[in-house]
C-alpha cells in the first residue's frame, strides 16, 4: 500500500479521514462577539425578505438585545436604504467596521462599500460569495445578541456559502400568499434539511390588506395556502405581515426603526426567548 499523501483527490483509498464530513464553517473576526446568527431566506426574489429582515432587528432592539444586520444580498442591497445609512464603512487596519443605524443595530452592506449606490455590482457567483465571507469574517462585528442575514432569493451561490460557512442557529423563509408558495416553501425547506439548519417558521408578507373604514382584513392572493404549506413540512407561521403603504414608506424614507404593528410577535416569541 502506498503512503498517504493527504490528497484524497489522486487517492482511491478508502480511509478514516475520507469519511469524516469535512466543514466549511468559517470563524468570524477574532474582535467579534456574536452570540445568535438568523438567516432570512426566500424561494423567489420580491417576498419582502429585506423588509423581514430589517422588522426583526428592529424588534429584537426594541427588547432591548444588541442587533446586526448582515446584507448578503449582494447584487441587490436593500438595507442601508431601509434603516436611512448614507455613510460609508470605515476600515480598521486590515478591517472594516459596520455603520450603526440611528437605534444602534450594526449594518454591512455592499452598498456601504461602493461610491455610488446606483452602481450595479455585476460579479459572478464565487466572487459574490466570497464578498459575503469577508463580511464575516473580516468586519468587527461588537457584541451582538442577534445577527440576522438578510440572503438572496433561490439556492445559488451566496445561499449556499452562506448556509456552509456561517454557523447559523436557524433560518426564517419568507414567502407571499400567492400559488407560487408551496414551491417556494418547500425548496427553501429541502435546501435547510440538505444543509441541517433548524428551520424557525414561516413569515407571510403581503398577507392581506386592512380595510381603511372597517378594519376587515381582505386577502386578496387567498387565505391558508401558506398554512397548507407550513403544516406539510411540518413547520409554523410565526407572522404575517399586510400590504400597507406605511410600511413602503417607512423603508423609502429609511425609516424602518419607526415602524409599527404586532405582525412579528409569533416570531418574536419564538427567537427572543
Amino acid at each position: 500500500m502506498s503512503e498517504c499523501t493527504h490528497d484524497c483527490s489522486s487517492c482511491s483509498q478508502n480511509c478514516s479521514e475520507r469519511d469524516e464530513k469535512k466543514s466549511f464553517v468559517e470563524k468570524p473576526h477574532e474582535l467579534s462577539n456574536i452570540k445568535k446568527v438568523i438567516g432570512v431566506v426566500s424561494g423567489k426574489g420580491g417576498v419582502g425578505k429585506s423588509l423581514v429582515t430589517s422588522m426583526l432587528a428592529v424588534s429584537a432592539n426594541r427588547l432591548g438585545y444588541k442587533t446586526a444586520v448582515l446584507d448578503a444580498d449582494i447584487t441587490g442591497p436593500s438595507i442601508p436604504k431601509a434603516f436611512g445609512i448614507k455613510e460609508k464603512a470605515q476600515a480598521a487596519g486590515d478591517s472594516l467596521l459596520p455603520v450603526k443605524s440611528k437605534m444602534g443595530t450594526e449594518i454591512m452592506s455592499v452598498n456601504l462599500l461602493l461610491e455610488n449606490d446606483a452602481q450595479p455590482v455585476i460579479w459572478r457567483g464565487p466572487i459574490l460569495a466570497g464578498v459575503v465571507k469577508q463580511f464575516w469574517q473580516e468586519v468587527i462585528w461588537n457584541d451582538v445578541d442577534y445577527m440576522f442575514v438578510d440572503m438572496p432569493p433561490g439556492t445559488g451561490d451566496v445561499p449556499l456559502t452562506v448556509f456552509q460557512s456561517i454557523p447559523l442557529d436557524g433560518i426564517i423563509i419568507v414567502t407571499s400568499p400567492q400559488e407560487l408558495v408551496s414551491m417556494i416553501v418547500e425548496k427553501a425547506v429541502k435546501m435547510a434539511e440538505m444543509m441541517n439548519i433548524p428551520i424557525l417558521g414561516v413569515v407571510e408578507n403581503m398577507s392581506y390588506v386592512k380595510c381603511p373604514h372597517c378594519d376587515e382584513k381582505i386577502y386578496i392572493y387567498g387565505e391558508g395556502k401558506t398554512e397548507e404549506v407550513a403544516k406539510r413540512n411540518n413547520i409554523k407561521v410565526i407572522g404575517k405581515i399586510p400590504v400597507d403603504p406605511q410600511l413602503s414608506k417607512l423603508c423609502d424614507n429609511g425609516c424602518i426603526e419607526l415602524f409599527e404593528g404586532d405582525y412579528l410577535k409569533e416570531a418574536e416569541k419564538i427567537l427572543f426567548r
